[in-house]
């Protein structure tokens, strides 16, 4: 990470990433993604399945080699090794697709669902530790008023829980005003947002009725730390070794092949 980086997210609890895609990477991801949503469900092959609403796309990175790629990403790599200490785990991946059908989604976050003991953030040693993150490559343009990703930056470090009174459903209607102390992520196509499940965050209801909001929602732990997601053996036989390799689960002792260079080469 550079300093800038680290700073931001240590402060803010998510950083914003811009053009980290390419635009041949851009193309060829809107292209998968359009061929996973126009392919009917009974043509889906096993471990690929669109949730009722259309909204989520069980294990949507492993769709097309332009998704998988994303999983590790030059420009991302360090941050995911960084979190980690050095010992990551990618434990699932699926498509996001928000359409101006879909409701909001109240403000939430992983020490409010689980416990306060449920996921960790550190820093030691000049780095910053994570044992909860997710990384949102955007396939689509968010502009203000589109409405999108809202979070309450530095929440991650909150020494009090968030009054319930405090940004309630009703204070997220669409048309009302945000609540100080919440901002809505307004991210281009090309860029990137990494957050920590600790981080309080939720969505507004998406305005454009010609557009969608398409993300990967690329989920990583430490490799010790939980079970990876079951995918059958039709998508582990095509993925490249070095995501399964990412995902496998490890002691704490071991260090991945993959760790040992500043890229992963996909082959």
């Amino acid at each position: 990470m550079t300093p800038t980086q680290r700073y931001l997210f240590d402060l803010q609890g998510y950083l914003h990433i811009p053009d980290v895609l390419t635009p041949e990477q851009l193309a060829s991801g809107r292209a998968a993604i359009d061929r996973y949503i126009a392919t009917p469900d009974e043509q889906l092959a096993e471990g690929f399945a669109r949730s009722a609403d259309g909204k989520n796309y069980e294990n949507g990175f492993a769709f097309d080699k332009a998704l998988e790629s994303l999983v590790m990403h030059p420009a991302l790599w360090p941050i995911i090794r960084e979190f980690t200490h050095d010992k990551p785990a990618f434990s699932r991946g699926t498509l996001l697709v928000d359409t101006h059908e879909h409701p909001p989604l109240k403000l939430h976050c992983a020490r409010e669902d689980y416990g306060w003991q449920s996921t960790r953030y550190d820093t030691r040693e000049g780095r910053i530790y994570c044992d909860d993150f997710v990384i949102f490559p955007y396939f689509d343009d968010v502009n203000r008023g589109d409405g999108g990703l809202i979070v309450i930056p530095g929440s991650h470090k909150a020494a009090f829980p968030r009054p319930a009174s405090f940004c309630n459903d009703d204070a997220l209607g669409a048309d009302a005003p945000l609540p100080p102390g919440i901002i809505n992520v307004t991210p281009k196509a090309g860029d990137v947002v990494i957050m920590t499940e600790m981080v309080a965050h939720g969505t507004l209801q998406w305005r454009p009725k010609d557009r969608m909001r398409r993300t990967l929602v690329l989920r990583y732990r430490p490799q010790f730390k939980g079970q990876p997601h079951a995918l059958p053996e039709s998508i582990r036989a095509h993925l490249w070794p070095e995501t399964l390799e990412l995902m496998a689960s490890a002691h704490y002792t071991e260090t991945k092949a993959i760790v040992q260079s500043d890229t992963v080469p996909l082959r």
